[in-house]
């Protein structure tokens, strides 16, 4: 079992004709992802990789094709339409890849998800992976920009803003031969979709998640909350991560959420949290796998 996606799950690409979408979309079907319709607004009827159909809209990719998920490969400008698309056409599911995304645009997608079916990642992420069996755990389910190759079936959940972060707890696991149930790049802009806890509470109900590595980094106070939650529901070993212990306040690091402002949202405070969870923190990035693994 896995949270969220599995092999089965089928996917449209918004923006599979653009060369980053079209790119990554190759990458998903050669690791084995359904990925079953493509959506380019005046492109309707052509075929990409002579295999996957390619429509105007994405209502008219969900009727053709009975696809339940996207993936938004879609430039800052029009992503948050594209999103909304997404919405509109009932997805349960949206991953949204774009990095850049206008903070305005954002705030309407949050408000038009309330109350909606459909569950966004992201934006400015890295995407989700419930890896399948085989070589190179080929066979699952990809959905966004992560490396298949570094992913292994298994039983460990990651969760994280930070992308690279991402493929760095997962490939020390899969180097040590322990292999991950889902891997989820939530990103890390100041206004997304989910958040760490609903991820950590997606892990907490799955029987086939045995553990979980959470990495957050300075600004907000999303990890807190999960903290929170984990301290007092949590029935499975926790390791976490913190990055940005050495960021200068006031100052952006990376992700447009990754700052220290009012005296809140430090790397201090939130690995404060974590330890008064119970939660055991790596104090290197090479250190989160084995954190856990101790733990377990």
């Amino acid at each position: 079992m896995a949270i969220l996606v599995t092999p089965e799950t089928k996917v449209l690409v918004q923006g599979i004709t653009g060369s980053f979408g079209g790119r990554h979309a190759q990458l998903s079907l050669e690791y084995g992802s359904q990925i079953v319709a493509g959506v380019t607004p005046g492109k309707g009827g052509q075929t990409f990789e002579d295999k996957v159909p390619v429509f105007d809209t994405v209502a008219q990719a969900v009727a053709e094709t009975g696809t339940t998920t996207s993936a938004v490969f879609v430039p800052p400008p029009f992503a948050a339409d594209a999103i909304l698309e997404g919405v509109d056409a009932g997805l349960d599911l949206v991953v949204c890849i774009t990095e850049g995304i206008p903070v305005n645009d954002m705030v309407k997608v949050k408000r038009a998800l309330e109350g909606s079916k459909t569950r966004l990642i992201g934006p400015n992420c890295p995407g989700i992976v419930t890896p399948g069996e085989g070589e190179q755990s080929s066979g699952g389910c990809r959905i966004g920009i992560a490396p298949g190759y570094i992913h292994k079936k298994g039983n460990i959940g990651v969760v994280s803003r930070s992308g690279t972060l991402t493929y760095e707890a997962v490939w020390q696991l899969t180097c040590r031969g322990v292999g991950q149930s889902t891997c989820v790049g939530i990103g890390g802009d100041p206004v997304n979709g989910t958040s760490h806890l609903d991820v950590i509470k997606m892990f907490n109900d799955d029987p086939d998640t045995h553990g979980i590595i959470m990495i957050g980094e300075i600004g907000g106070s999303a990890e807190e909350e999960a903290a929170a939650w984990i301290r007092d529901n949590c029935k499975k070993p926790v390791a976490g991560f913190i990055a940005g212990t050495t960021a200068p306040p006031g100052r952006r690091m990376g992700h447009a959420g990754a700052i220290v402002s009012g005296g809140k949202g430090t790397a201090e405070a939130k690995i404060e949290a974590f330890r008064e969870a119970g939660i055991q923190v790596a104090q290197t990035p090479s250190e989160m796998a084995d954190v856990l693994l101790k733990v377990m």
